[in-house]
């Protein structure tokens, strides 16, 4: 079995590379053609059936790929919008987890409010992936790809718990309010703690412990995994607690990794999430094949399973719009000096229509899906492969349909008329923390040069002090000793301090703070190996 697998595996892998190749020069995100793929690929004769395991979707790759979303999410910008992140990542799942329960039990014959509840909880969350690589060919404000962003991270959590809960009143035939608010309630509280807590055990492990560029990114590699891991022991959310230790040790990454540590694990990180997302839309077409014969042994024709799968798919859209209008409204009501913001900064009423229209499913619904047991009280699971079937339509329909459109429909309603501007805006921080930063150092430089004595006529010290006085990046380092080394590496971390303080300024993007503490590390690297 092993020696059939194993050259599947690579071939899965080298048509990931390639497809993502095309997907670049086709301007269209690559999870749109390994779905597409995966379902060509599983109509070859002769390949091997892949049948997956819930547990390994959960275990191997949810946990990294939410810990690395974390890491890149702006944390600053998910509390300067954590009401309508908040909402979107609970209400909103909550209410189109009970439109699709209502709906299927209304449509489907036999489907009971319990088993729409189970299907509503597993299509309801968007997918982070899958957004993300969408909106990455689409201009949008940035904060709307944070809302995006940080809801996707969040609204695992709350769509596994109303999955969760739904699985046990099937089973029972009846739901406990007061047993189900109290496990709710521990199951975010003790996600987040457990989070936090293994959060803070790595980053002292990190501090204490002699450890190189190599060693802290094995860590960062099997951190998610004790998050997620003891999370589940202790039957609490485990995606809150990934997310959670994330966001915190991605808030603390300047006070325990170093420069080399950053940069070696930024690189391996993409690599490493790259390929899992490639396997996980590679199985999603993959598997569907099977689901299909599944239906067809149930006795359900394949055509009015497309329906109900179509009917789902589109009550899905509709309630992301409706909820998107709904939270347009109550900020005009109840936050008017935010709505008349969003207003200056050319939000149109078609915002909403595109909020509505990056809706993404993907990996958390797959995982769910699969995640139905065979058997409940000793019978069959009912309807238990046209959940499946419906969910793999969901995510088929919302990836390929929406996101090949969506960037049409942006182009096509303007939701986001004032985005030239604010583009302008980026920019002008852009040059006036370039700015800042230069200030910053050249006064530090010119006060050490002026006030200590060692410093006087030294050839080197002169360089710097010139480098920074014309902002000119001078290639010649061979004049660099240990002293001016030394310096140099004091004045980098001179600047990730300035830029650390920079970004408590609310107005200020994270994200090109980040990209110049980047930059400052790859000089830092240069420098360092003189």
């Amino acid at each position: 079995m092993l020696h059939e697998l194993l050259p599947f595996g690579l071939i899965m892998v080298f048509i990931i590379v390639l497809l993502n190749i095309w997907a670049t020069k086709l301007k269209i995100a690559y999870p749109i053609l390994l779905v597409l793929a995966g379902l060509g690929i599983s109509f070859i004769p002769g390949l091997p059936v892949i049948r997956i395991d819930p547990d390994m979707i959960f275990l191997i790759f949810l946990p990294p790929l939410l810990y690395e979303a974390s890491w890149t999410v702006s944390f600053k910008e998910m509390k300067k919008w954590w009401r309508i992140i908040g909402s979107f990542a609970f209400l909103v799942v909550f209410f189109t987890a009970f439109l699709v329960a209502i709906t299927a039990n209304h449509f489907i014959p036999g489907f009971s409010i319990a088993l729409g509840f189970v299907l509503g909880g597993i299509v309801s969350p968007p997918d982070a992936v899958s957004t993300g690589a969408i909106t990455k060919f689409v201009k949008i404000p940035k904060s709307t790809s944070a809302i995006l962003e940080g809801e996707s991270l969040l609204n695992d959590a709350s769509s596994l718990i109303v999955f969760r809960f739904a699985l046990v009143a099937v089973g029972t035939g009846q739901f406990i309010w007061q047993t189900a608010i109290k496990d709710f309630l521990w199951m975010l509280v003790g996600g987040v703690g457990t989070g936090l807590i293994v959060g803070f055990i790595f980053m002292k492990i990190h501090k204490k412990w002699s450890t190189d560029r190599v060693s802290d990114t094995a860590l960062t590699l099997i951190a998610p995994y004790f998050m997620y891991w003891l999370a589940e022991q202790a039957h609490c959310s485990g995606v809150l607690a990934v997310v959670s230790g994330g966001l915190f040790l991605s808030s603390q990454r300047l006070s325990f990794l170093s420069s080399s540590s950053r940069i070696t694990g930024f690189s391996v990180w993409q690599s490493f999430v790259f390929i899992l997302n490639g396997i996980v839309f590679l199985i999603i077409g993959l598997e569907l094949p099977e689901i299909v014969d599944g239906i067809k042994a149930n006795g359900i024709p394949l055509e009015t399973a497309i329906i109900y799968g179509a009917i789902v798919t589109l009550v899905l859209i509709l309630a992301r719009m409706v909820s998107s209008y709904i939270a347009i409204f109550a900020t005009i009501i109840f936050r008017p000096k935010v709505a008349h913001n969003m207003q200056q900064q050319g939000r149109s009423w078609w915002a909403p229509l595109a909020m509505g229209w990056t809706g993404m499913r993907g990996v958390v619904s797959l995982a769910a899906a699969l995640s139905i047991p065979l058997q409940l009280n000793g019978e069959p699971f009912p309807h238990r492969n046209l959940i499946l079937f419906i969910t793999f339509e969901a995510i088929l329909l919302t990836l390929v349909v929406q996101g090949l459109t969506l960037p049409w429909v942006i182009s096509k309603f303007k939701p986001f008329s004032g985005l030239a501007n604010l583009e302008h805006d980026e920019q002008e921080t852009r040059q006036h923390i370039k700015k800042g930063l230069k200030q910053h150092v050249y006064d530090h430089i010119k006060n050490k040069f002026e006030s200590e004595e060692r410093w006087q006529g030294h050839a080197g010290m002169e360089k710097v002090l010139k480098h920074w006085e014309n902002q000119a990046n001078t290639q010649d380092i061979r004049w660099i000793d240990d002293d001016i080394k030394a310096v140099l590496l004091e004045m980098f971390e001179l600047q990730r301090n300035y830029l650390h303080e920079l970004n408590k300024d609310p107005k200020i993007d994270e994200e090109i703070i980040r990209m110049q503490v980047y930059q400052i590390d790859l000089e830092e690297e240069r420098i360092r190996y003189v």
